[in-house]
């Protein structure tokens, strides 16, 4: 059967009431943790897949003379869809998983459209993680893009072995009707345009001009509103980019695998794989790397995964804020595809200086406006974050408490459900 005579997914009033009705009940990881013990190696691998070579990360020498005292992961690993992360299930969770069985919306397509991230505390190198997760937010909502679309909002908090409570993130899912998707024909207009010499050198001598902050401080005193951040590049994007990304980050959520580990995944979620030009069964994930896939879901090419846009605003941040600070939050919104052939520059300014006080105490704190532009002028991804900086005034950088004074992994899933609540 072709991908034209299966009937195909919509999104129903019954689908999306079946699916509001999980919120709030932990659930496991679609797939194992990619990483179950990383080490110094595995933080080098993840960090470079984004492009970072930030010593603090996967140097020990270097690392052991920071304020830390030994190589940290780096924050985009501290997250994510299966980079980490081993499920924690109490029984009263497992006597309800009966109520998680299938997908409500199965074949509906996904795109990763937003994501808000907290950090509270290091991941040091050979520790396990624990998770737990949960549905926390449905909303029914039209789309440009295909007529009808439902917002997908999941809680993911992380803990150290010891329980320490590590971070937090919500993650926003925009689940939208393939074949709409097509007729509408959105992005159809969007050209990549071959980039001349000329501009490829001024991508090179960016690049050659970026360098992580490192042991020097940025002193909260120093800054000032309206001071813009050290300015990063990012492409033109290329399919071996891609391959590298899932070097470091594994294949997400799907558990996209290879021969006889792809042929059992196909038998798990059916509908995510389709029969390419020479009648064979791949995932829809090939979407990223395969042009013609890419227009089955409504692209007029092939496109990068949310999620490294994300990892690249990260990077910003911690280029600019040196060593003995500490990323905080972080909010990215995925309003335009990047297509393979696209750069992103990665731009912001501080907007904001203020004290935020908490259970820990008072942290010196300056909030960003960040920006992900292309090359044809297009803000991409808005994002916005919130860093502690050392202090001449109040001394070196506290971690802050966790959301809601939370101790423990599950007052930390808890609390991040009261949040969305409230949102």
């Amino acid at each position: 059967m072709t991908t034209t005579d299966r009937p195909q997914p919509r999104i129903t009033d019954e689908g999306v009431t079946a699916l509001r009705a999980r919120i709030g009940i932990a659930q496991p990881n679609p797939v194992p943790p990619h990483y179950l013990r990383p080490g110094t190696d595995i933080f080098r691998i993840v960090a470079r897949s984004y492009g970072d070579d930030n010593p603090l990360w996967c140097d020990p020498d270097y690392a052991t003379r920071s304020r830390w005292g030994a190589p940290l992961a780096p924050f985009p690993m501290v997250g994510g869809d299966s980079i980490v992360g081993e499920d924690v299930l109490t029984e009263a969770d497992l006597a309800r998983q009966d109520e998680l069985k299938g997908d409500p919306l199965r074949g509906v397509h996904a795109f990763y459209s937003a994501c808000e991230r907290e950090w509270w505390s290091p991941l040091w190198a050979g520790r396990a993680v624990k998770r737990r997760n949960a549905l926390v937010g449905v909303l029914d909502k039209p789309s440009e893009f295909s007529n009808r679309a439902v917002h997908e909002w999941n809680a993911n908090v992380f803990a150290d072995a010891d329980g320490t409570p590590l971070s937090g993130q919500y993650r926003l899912m925009i689940r939208t009707e393939r074949d709409e998707a097509r007729k509408n024909k959105k992005y159809d207009k969007v050209v990549i345009e071959p980039w001349t010499e000329e501009q490829i050198a001024e991508i090179d001598a960016q690049y050659a001009a970026e360098r992580a902050r490192g042991a020097e401080p940025r002193w909260f005193e120093d800054v000032a509103e309206g001071d813009a951040i050290t300015p990063m590049v990012k492409g033109p994007l290329t399919v071996t980019d891609m391959v590298v990304w899932h070097t470091g980050m594994g294949m997400g959520m799907y558990g996209v695998s290879a021969l006889r580990l792809g042929y059992r995944n196909r038998q798990r979620i059916p509908r995510f794989y389709h029969r390419d030009d020479l009648g064979v069964w791949d995932a829809m994930q090939r979407a990223h790397w395969d042009p013609e896939f890419a227009r089955r879901s409504g692209n007029p090419s092939t496109f990068d995964y949310g999620r490294m846009r994300e990892t690249w605003m990260i990077h910003a941040c911690t280029d600019w804020m040196g060593d003995d600070a500490w990323l905080w939050k972080l909010r990215v919104e995925f309003r335009q595809f990047n297509y393979v052939g696209d750069a992103q520059w990665i731009t912001g300014k501080v907007v904001r200086k203020h004290l935020v006080t908490d259970g820990n105490g008072v942290h010196p704190a300056v909030d960003l406006e960040l920006t992900a532009t292309n090359q044809r002028g297009q803000v991409t991804a808005p994002g916005t974050a919130t860093i502690f900086l050392p202090s001449r005034e109040h001394g070196p950088v506290v971690l802050p408490a966790p959301i809601g004074g939370a101790s423990t992994l599950d007052g930390a899933l808890q609390a991040s459900i009261t949040h969305f609540d409230r949102k």
